[in-house]
């Protein structure tokens, strides 16, 4: 037992030490530089300024606001288009098709997010591939910018974060009695009833961490923002990295940081809350 023991720390010390260099140090340093500040004799000093700033300063607040909306928005999006994907590959589709649609929903992942927002950037602006077939279909008469709003930023966000649902919902739906649904169809139950009766609530598990991932994902999202949205398209992250790399004020940027850290985790929390789940069930 005493050796067991002994085996299973010393395989697990490589994880906590990753860990522990990687993510708790990094962290704990950041949260000290967050209540460190300059005063009046340019002396650092500590303070609560930093976090002060957040609430005083609007911009900054309701861009966070701004921002978590759209995440959520994103998160909402992503699971009404996973659910009947997810229903088909779990469900309908034979055994000898689920890995050739899996690895297509991989396909896109096996390059950089910043590739595949350029791809989206090369089809949708004025000299774009869409514009050109419209033009020669006669649809338009001039070429359209579809870039540079935020519909076409949401569309980047739930397309870089999508399979992230996919792939919880399939597992969950796997376990799924088909008899349940058979017996439905036999009691002359519609499709909705259906969905809304058996196959959302046995999916809560899965809809809840995949919620969880794209939410995040979505929220801590710099590239497709600030390439797919344009300029008029405030993102917190935004605000982050201006204090990081363009202000050099790594202190208020600590803040910013551990602010989104603590407000995106209490929505995560007050979701949990408000479909009844618990993070340990969502977990496994």
């Amino acid at each position: 037992m005493r050796q067991s023991r002994l085996v299973f720390w010393i395989c697990l010390a490589p994880v906590l030490i990753w860990l522990l260099l990687l993510i708790v140090l990094p962290h704990l340093d950041l949260l000290t530089m967050s209540f460190r500040g300059e005063d009046d004799y340019g002396d650092m000093v500590w303070t609560f300024k930093n976090y002060r700033n957040f609430f005083s300063e609007p911009v900054y607040w309701l861009t966070f606001v701004r921002t978590a909306v759209y995440a959520i928005i994103t998160t909402f999006i992503a699971f009404l288009l996973a659910m009947p994907v997810s229903f088909f590959i779990a469900k309908l589709a034979r055994v000898q098709v689920k890995g050739a649609l899996m690895i297509l929903l991989l396909l896109p992942f096996w390059v950089s997010e910043l590739v595949r927002i350029y791809g989206w950037m090369i089809l949708l602006r004025e000299s774009g591939i869409l514009n050109y077939f419209m033009l020669k279909l006669g649809i338009i008469d001039a070429p359209i910018e579809m870039l540079y709003n935020d519909a076409t930023m949401i569309m980047g966000l739930v397309y870089t974060s999508m399979l992230f649902m996919v792939v919880p919902l399939v597992s969950v739906m796997e376990s799924l009695d088909d008899s349940l649904i058979e017996a439905a169809h036999d009691l002359g139950a519609g499709q909705f009833t259906i969905w809304r009766t058996i196959i959302v609530p046995h999916c809560k598990p899965g809809i809840a961490s995949g919620s969880i991932v794209v939410f995040m994902l979505a929220l801590g999202n710099y590239l497709t923002p600030n390439l797919m949205g344009g300029k008029n398209s405030l993102w917190f992250t935004e605000q982050i990295y201006n204090q990081f790399i363009a202000s050099f004020n790594w202190n208020q940027g600590s803040a910013f940081g551990f602010l989104l850290l603590l407000l995106s985790s209490f929505i995560i929390w007050a979701g949990l809350k408000i479909s009844g789940q618990k993070l340990g069930e969502v977990a496994s």
